[in-house]
């Protein structure tokens, strides 16, 4: 299946529940106020976010208020605005340093261990050198599951005991990618809520830990966030972006979920670039993220 495709069926939840709504609301209608009133409840309810829908709302009465507009004119219109906002945050991942270092963020459950997998493989397949940093000293099950990965991929994992400290470990583990001439060290950390002040607390020490052995590091930040949680995403930008800084976002599971308009939402509220979306559980569907092809997909294109 191609990365076109792959996406298309990623989305298809989310796209068939929006073209769905999309054509019950511009079937043989002008354009008037009660069809925008419907038009931005259904950006809404596609998690596109209040402002986003506000803003492509205003848009579109002011472009074509009281003209007739098909159904796929409107589709054609929206996936060329959702590009638009989307475009500025398509920005792949840049490996600049050596050892270039990672720091893998997020909450629980939103696939961190099997995301820094998926961007190894491609590093691997790139003749990089990587090591990681089993960063969640907290679950024993986190370590062992990136000790299965790494076998797999033949990549050295860095650990330290149950508990351990893991900004300690991550400083470590940064000596070592140094010293053996790695070209990427990915550090897995802690699924933190971010309404857990120790565990935010403990983020922000091994920032400082990891500055004292190289200064510019982390190279860096990774949010990742589970689409199916919708707008909870966004309240998880936010806090980790006042907290710690993020360079980038990886959107997973988009593939199981009706709320992929949450993409849009954050692209357009933080403008943080989005350097891949997982659509799938293998190690090829991590993708790197198209403006294009997103809003494509999004809309049933």
């Amino acid at each position: 299946m191609s990365l076109w495709q792959k996406l298309k069926s990623g989305l298809s939840k989310t796209s068939q529940s929006l073209t769905q709504n999309i054509t019950s609301v511009f079937s043989h209608r002008k354009l008037d106020a009660q069809t925008l009133d419907a038009f931005e409840d259904l950006l809404i309810e596609a998690d596109m976010g209040v402002s986003t829908a506000a803003a492509l709302r205003e848009l579109l009465q002011k472009q074509r208020m009281h003209q007739e507009i098909s159904e796929p004119e409107i589709k054609e219109w929206l996936a060329t605005e959702i590009t638009k906002i989307l475009e500025p945050v398509a920005v792949p991942l840049a490996i600049t340093h050596k050892p270039h270092v990672i720091l893998m963020i997020g909450v629980n459950g939103v696939g961190k261990t099997t995301t820094i997998a998926k961007l190894s493989q491609e590093w691997v397949n790139e003749k990089r050198k990587v090591l990681w940093a089993a960063g969640d000293t907290f679950r024993s099950a986190a370590v062992e599951q990136l000790q299965v990965w790494g076998k797999r991929l033949n990549i050295e994992v860095c650990t330290t005991k149950p508990g351990g400290d893991a900004a300690g470990l991550a400083f470590d583990a940064l000596k070592k990618a140094t010293e053996t001439g790695m070209d990427v060290l990915c550090i897995d950390t802690a699924g933190r809520l971010q309404n857990k002040k120790h565990l935010m607390e403990e983020l922000t020490k091994m920032l400082r830990v990891l500055k004292k052995a190289e200064p510019l590091a982390p190279h860096t930040i990774l949010l990742v966030l589970d689409a199916t949680t919708g707008q909870n995403a966004v309240d998880q930008v936010k806090a980790f972006q006042e907290i710690i800084g993020i360079d980038g976002l990886i959107v997973t599971k988009l593939d199981g979920t009706a709320k992929g308009g949450v993409v849009v939402a954050i692209a357009k509220q933080f403008g943080i670039p989005i350097v891949a979306l997982g659509v799938g559980e293998g190690a090829e569907d991590l993708k790197p993220f198209s403006a294009h092809d997103f809003a494509k997909a999004l809309v049933g294109g």
